[in-house]
């Protein structure tokens, strides 16, 4: 082979080698935004769990006697938890709420539903945020993007575990 012949191939397995390199980028890059979307749809839905528990606690006391407090408090802790103590929080809130589950037929039919919905929604968005996650570290973990350090400027996005096992919010038909 000639000396051209030897170039030619070089540079040409160095452009397939820069053509892997920004597709994996980019696929990298858009694990991340769908990372980031999918926890923020998991906050909203956490959030919004988060503020009907607090209604239930603050609205219908004498239906939840003594564990009102302990609702609202579990509640306000989830609502204002950080990164670090939001899982431990969370599970709190869920405990609470699945132990509840049944002692809630005192409590309008509205904010059953809604518990019972939002639950779900949780449940969901917690799963498609950890796919996203396994997604994403499935990706950096490969030999060639951990080779070329490809993502090594993000940090490595974490699963959120918490007990979102479906249960049943008392007797709750689907309409008022």
């Amino acid at each position: 082979m000639s000396s051209q012949t030897i170039l030619l191939i070089v540079l040409g397995l160095l452009a397939i080698l820069l053509i892997w390199i920004a597709s994996t980028v980019s696929r990298l890059d858009r694990l991340d935004d769908r990372v980031l979307a999918a926890r923020s749809a998991l906050d909203a839905q956490l959030v919004r769990r988060a503020a009907v528990a607090q209604a239930i606690a603050d609205e219908h006391p004498e239906v939840l006697g003594q564990r009102a407090e302990d609702l609202r408090n579990a509640a306000h802790e989830a609502l204002n938890a950080d990164d670090a103590t939001r899982e431990g929080t969370e599970n709190a809130l869920g405990h609470l709420l699945r132990a509840l589950g049944t002692d809630l037929n005192g409590v309008p039919n509205s904010l059953r539903v809604d518990l019972t919905s939002t639950t779900e929604r949780v449940a969901l968005a917690r799963r498609f945020y950890n796919d996203a996650v396994r997604d994403n570290r499935q990706l950096r973990g490969q030999g060639l993007p951990r080779l070329f350090r490809l993502a090594a400027r993000r940090p490595l996005p974490a699963h959120f575990d918490i007990d979102d096992r479906p249960w049943k919010v008392a007797d709750t038909p689907l309409v008022d």
